[in-house]
């Protein structure tokens, strides 16, 4: 019970890697608002029962933010823990041939809303004594990935709200950390043309030095560590969950073949 008596809000909330997050806070005693852009976060809310509220939220929409942390405040008295997981990825392809509405979408989603879930979240926080904001960034952030160069910057961006945040208000008791995930089987990743089904368990992945996809329990795991009085010294960190890939160049099966890919 790590958050027993805490409240969270996890936006993105209705499937994938918010929904975990969302199942694991309430498992370790928070009370939960789910929020996503759909309703699934609704019956997300629902499945967990008890101590959790479901909200439909374009965090991209101020108002919809305001009114998110105001759900928190008048449902549970308080925030003290906010997750930035909602996330839009956007088209896969190279720079000239995005559009700017492509590069206006993902942005708005992703840095306009991390923007307005932080500020909202925050001002609810120094009412209260602090608390822990957790981003959910990408490792597309850290390390090039072809194609993904309007997703990465925006994610950029998290980043550096991340550390500017956690400077600006570690005098207020707000801790603010960012996880950055690598390749991770959600449910967008299930049901595209690639990988029409869920396998029972991660499949393998070429290049990644643990050999295999992350899954979204385990990026929740890392948001509740940080969520947590486990990390009350740590404060500004961006920290990878990509199975290694961060680390460097893996051999890619050398060691298996025993040959040289070199």
């Amino acid at each position: 019970m790590q958050l027993k008596g805490k409240v969270a809000v996890v936006t993105g909330a209705g499937s994938g890697i918010g929904k975990s997050i969302a199942h694991l806070f309430a498992a370790e005693g928070a009370n939960v608002v789910c929020a996503s852009v759909t309703g699934r976060a609704i019956d997300v809310a629902a499945e967990i029962g008890d101590g959790a509220v479901g909200i439909k939220a374009d965090i991209s929409n101020e108002d919809d933010v305001r009114r998110m942390i105001a759900t928190a405040e008048e449902s549970f008295g308080r925030v003290d823990i906010l997750v930035n997981n909602a996330g839009f990825g956007g088209k896969m392809m190279p720079l000239h041939e995005q559009t700017t509405e492509d590069w206006d979408r993902v942005h708005d989603v992703n840095l306009r809303g991390v923007f307005l879930c932080m500020k909202y979240g925050i001002l609810s926080m120094r009412k209260t004594g602090g608390g822990s904001i957790v981003n959910i960034s990408s490792m597309t952030a850290m390390v090039g990935f072809k194609h993904h160069g309007v997703y990465g910057a925006a994610k950029a961006g998290v980043n550096q709200l991340t550390k500017t945040g956690a400077l600006d208000y570690v005098d207020e008791n707000i801790r603010i950390n960012a996880v950055c995930p690598g390749s991770v089987w959600t449910g967008l990743v299930a049901m595209s043309k690639d990988h029409p089904e869920p396998p029972p368990e991660a499949p393998r992945i070429p290049g990644i030095p643990m050999d295999r996809w992350g899954m979204p329990d385990e990026i929740a795991s890392a948001a509740l560590f940080f969520a947590s009085d486990a990390s009350s010294y740590i404060t500004g960190v961006l920290m990878p969950a990509d199975g290694g890939y961060s680390v460097g160049f893996s051999g890619m099966g050398a060691e298996k073949s025993g040959k040289s890919t070199l």
